[in-house]
């Protein structure tokens, strides 16, 4: 019997892997679209500011929003007052440190890093904004009490949202973005329901954390990737395992998309008739309308940022064509 060698039971070590060309004109590019977005968001919150707060118009049209939420306010408050009761500094601290063990516990260093980023940096420049840099002048109109634009604490909801769609693992950020687009909506209607804010005061604050989380994304996405370090079975799943399925993110950015259009569509409605009778909105009719329009308008805010929060996190993340490369 004659032997032609042993054969090793061993697993082959894989060869040396060097990210493509392509796989790097890919990461630039969503660096491109990312920071695109970052600054279309700041000129949509300078427009709002510029819109609602300092024209008269506008802020005939916010005000008849404003008083339209006395309404009703008596039993909606209830639920809304639970909702705001959430947000606090200790709420937003709390969430940081628990979104950087998340990070941690995926061995996703870089992203503890991008997530502080994300909700310090949207949740100062909210600050800055409201006391610093914008202001409300005294028009004549109700309720001209100083400028509130944009909304602390949908700032602060929407960006906690955020900081989560950044670290949790792939599969789950589907459901991390319809939680989050739900929360922050609910949270922005409930400072209307209370009367704490006016409508651009929502939408600006949901635009100053698509800003920074684009920017967190950016950062995502200019990562060196990490390659796997075990073979054979031994071998760990790694996030490009785990991805969601194509359907499934098809799926809830279109469902998301959807609604944010179809409430885009009633807003539309509503502050254009607003608008064009804002020389008599004292009527209930009138007060309603515009109240619900800005609900829609905060709806629709936050399905179509987070919409587009998951899929520039989704393509920050892909952005290697090497099994077993994510972030």
């Amino acid at each position: 019997m004659t032997y032609r060698g042993a054969v090793s039971d061993a697993p082959a070590l894989p060869a040396p892997v060097i990210p493509a060309p392509v796989a790097r004109d890919r990461r630039l590019g969503v660096v491109v679209v990312a920071l695109l977005i970052a600054v279309a968001s700041f000129v949509g919150v300078w427009m709002l500011w510029r819109g609602f707060v300092l024209t008269l118009a506008g802020q005939q049209v916010e005000n008849a929003a404003f008083q339209g939420a006395a309404y009703g306010q008596t039993q909606l408050w209830r639920v809304a007052e639970r909702v705001l009761d959430v947000v606090s500094v200790g709420f937003i601290a709390a969430v940081l440190i628990g979104a950087m063990l998340i990070a941690a516990l995926r061995r996703r260093w870089s992203l503890a890093v991008q997530v502080a980023v994300l909700m310090v940096g949207a949740n100062l420049t909210t600050q800055v904004l409201k006391h610093a840099v914008f202001y409300r002048p005294d028009l004549g109109v109700d309720g001209s009490y100083g400028n509130t634009l944009p909304s602390g604490h949908t700032t602060a909801a929407a960006s906690v949202s955020a900081a989560l769609l950044i670290v949790v693992p792939p599969r789950v950020r589907p459901w991390a973005a319809v939680l989050g687009a739900g929360y922050t909506s609910a949270t922005g209607i409930s400072t209307l329901i209370g009367q704490w804010h006016r409508p651009s005061d929502v939408v600006a604050a949901v635009l100053v954390v698509l800003a920074w989380t684009a920017i967190a994304c950016a950062l995502v996405a200019l990562t060196p990737p990490q390659f796997p370090t075990t073979t054979g079975a031994m071998r760990l799943p790694s996030d490009a395992d785990l991805d969601p399925t194509p359907a499934t993110m098809r799926l809830v950015v279109s469902g998301l998309v959807i609604l944010g259009v179809a409430a885009g569509g009633c807003a539309m409605v509503a502050l254009t008739h607003t608008w064009n009778h804002r020389g008599d909105l004292s009527t209930r009719a009138e007060e309603v309308t515009a109240y619900l329009g800005g609900a829609a308008g905060a709806l629709m805010a936050s399905c179509l940022a987070f919409a587009i929060m998951l899929a520039l996190r989704q393509a920050a993340a892909a952005r290697s064509s090497v099994p077993g490369t994510s972030a």
